[in-house]
């Protein structure tokens, strides 16, 4: 089976840039903010008999995935040519969000506006490693996987964004942003926050996503096309 997106006219794909770039952003943003937001899990194993598991992950773990979806539907919409200048476009208004959003409710409380006035190097840092992991890991998949994506077996290309994309982007960013960080709990455990962040990208992306993508994504298409007919 090969996926192939629907024929966009000029006006199609220009309400459709809208609506995409605003999805890069909200993700983008989205990710930043909760990354900074570390919960952990507890594995009942000894219910087998077992001794029980724990690790910690981020928020952002659950929500970052969703970017290779707005990766994918750039680059089959406007090419890979355009896709690269669409993604790198959208970094700075979503890294300048991701910091003012990021400032403000820092640690989940609102601090008032007055912080936006005082540096914060740990969420500047937060915002520089997404800068660098996100175009690198991004370029990557346009450079790289749209090869792949000419293939007839339509499968190949997402699967292998995700498993080397990911991993490449993955642990760019929390190497950046908290190697040597300011916040204790995310300097002692940037390497498990990034590889449980790994792990769940592979889960969300082998197990459910590409399964369902060659469906998922005609549909998108065709409701995409449907939108940006007004």
């Amino acid at each position: 089976m090969k996926v192939t997106s629907p024929i966009f006219n000029v006006h199609q794909k220009r309400n459709a840039l809208i609506i995409l770039s605003f999805f890069h952003i909200f993700i983008i943003a989205a990710s930043n903010y909760l990354v900074q937001i570390p919960f952990e899990i507890h594995l009942p194993f000894h219910l087998l008999g077992l001794a029980d598991f724990s690790f910690h992950s981020t928020w952002g773990t659950l929500t970052f995935p969703f970017i290779f979806l707005a990766t994918d539907l750039t680059v089959r919409i406007f090419g890979a040519t355009a896709a690269r200048w669409i993604i790198f476009a959208v970094m700075f208004p979503a890294l300048i969000i991701s910091y003012v959003i990021s400032t403000l409710f820092l640690d989940t409380q609102y601090q008032g506006i007055e912080a936006l006035f005082d540096f914060n190097l740990f969420v500047f840092r937060i915002a520089i490693a997404s800068f660098v992991a996100y175009v690198f890991g991004q370029l990557l998949d346009v450079l790289v996987f749209n090869r792949l994506r000419q293939l007839k077996t339509w499968w190949i290309a997402p699967s292998s964004s995700m498993i080397f994309g990911s991993m490449a982007d993955t642990f760019l960013f929390f190497s950046v942003a908290f190697f040597a960080s300011s916040d204790p709990f995310m300097a002692e455990h940037w390497f498990e926050l990034g590889f449980v962040d790994y792990l769940f990208k592979l889960f969300i992306g082998i197990v459910l996503f590409v399964p369902a993508y060659g469906v998922a994504l005609n549909i998108i298409l065709r409701k995409l096309q449907q939108l940006t007919r007004e």
